[in-house]
């Protein structure tokens, strides 16, 4: 049997860190995250969060890789909804990353912080 795409999404947050975008906020003027937005380049250019890294969730195995090779980097994730973040998140603890928080708000909300 299949499952939606908002079962699958209620499954992984079970076992990722889901924060707000105020904690997020928080954390990341503390220490030495990588905030990354993997929503895809067309959405970014209509509503810019311009304090993130921008890595669409269709190659961010890949680009994490190489830009951020380091295992024990926070990283800190978000999409639109937090539906891709947080299977965004589930690929990259599967890589090995260990630091890796899901910010889970809209993006409108995200984009009035301008988390840095």
């Amino acid at each position: 049997m299949l499952r939606t795409i908002p079962e699958l999404i209620q499954e992984s947050r079970v076992n990722l860190r889901c924060i707000s975008a105020a904690q997020a906020q928080t954390e990341l003027a503390d220490g030495e995250g990588v905030y990354i937005d993997v929503r895809e380049a067309e959405e970014v250019s209509v509503k810019p969060s311009t304090t993130a890294v921008n890595i669409p969730r269709g190659i961010l195995e890949m680009s994490m890789l190489e830009q951020y090779p380091d295992p024990q980097q926070a990283i800190y994730v978000h999409c639109a909804t937090g539906g891709r973040a947080t299977l965004a998140a589930e690929q990259l603890k599967r890589l090995g990353y260990t630091h890796v928080s899901v910010v889970t708000c809209s993006i409108d909300t995200i984009c009035q912080l301008q988390i840095a």
